[in-house]
């Protein structure tokens, strides 16, 4: 999941608020999916349980778009994608760069959902010289140096940064001063940037950390439910602090 801050209001310029732009492409790809199946309409409950959210979200986030369906008869599967797409502005072409062209930077040129999404990798571009001219998804690296012109040439506004953490913010800096104005950090650091730049950040690190509290918490109740305490906690008096109640605490 992508998290990110923004430099701007909470809400767009038609008063969609940021929350209900976040759930619009968790409808989308539930919408396709139902397109490429050739099913015509859905209700507001088949909808959300597919994406994820409750139905009163779903219909409150719809009437922001000016759609409430039809009582008994649902959504128009077609005109909803369409209408989706169109505000996130998918209906037109955006040309992305990426920058790091390691294994996650070559990973991500090689992810065919791009294209398929409204985005063209216009540009691959790489810090090592060893790099440069070497087809990756069929598109030669370039090196960094030459970032500012590809930039212009190719009217770039979206940059993808898969570099090391260390490199991270310069090669931010660089993209913002190019013109770029939205960067899709997997750099595992935050990015500092100026007002007017949006930027969200993907850390796998991150979720992964999130889902090993949950499998802790999962196992601590399943070992309670057991009536197999953990050891810390048979232990009683042992992690009792001099008060008898209050665990001792180390000063920091």
């Amino acid at each position: 999941m992508a998290t990110g801050r923004t430099h701007r209001p909470a809400t767009r310029s038609r008063g969609i608020p940021e929350a209900t732009v976040a759930r619009l492409p968790l409808y989308l790809r539930a919408l396709t999916a139902l397109s490429e199946r050739s099913v015509p309409t859905v209700s507001s409950e088949e909808l959300a349980a597919a994406a994820g959210v409750n139905s009163a979200k779903l219909r409150k986030d719809f009437s922001y778009l000016g759609s409430y369906g039809t009582r008994g008869v649902g959504y128009d599967v077609e005109y909803l994608v369409y209408q989706i797409s169109r505000e996130l502005g998918l209906t037109q072409d955006w040309p992305v760069v990426i920058v790091g062209i390691g294994n996650l930077g070559a990973a991500l040129a090689n992810y065919g959902g791009f294209a398929s999404r409204g985005f063209r990798v216009a540009a691959l571009i790489d810090a090592d010289p060893a790099m440069a001219g070497k087809p990756v998804a069929g598109i030669p690296v370039q090196h960094t140096d030459e970032l500012e012109k590809i930039i212009q040439d190719n009217g770039v506004s979206i940059g993808v940064i898969a570099t090391p953490a260390g490199a991270a913010q310069p090669v931010c800096d660089r993209l913002v001063a190019a013109g770029v104005t939205s960067i899709l950090n997997f750099a595992p650091t935050v990015l500092n940037v100026p007002d007017g730049v949006d930027v969200r950040k993907v850390d796998l690190s991150i979720e992964l950390q999130i889902l090993a509290f949950h499998e802790q918490r999962k196992a601590g109740e399943e070992a309670a439910a057991d009536g197999a305490l953990p050891t810390a906690a048979r232990a009683g008096s042992a992690d009792q602090g001099p008060d008898g109640d209050v665990p001792a605490v180390m000063p920091a």
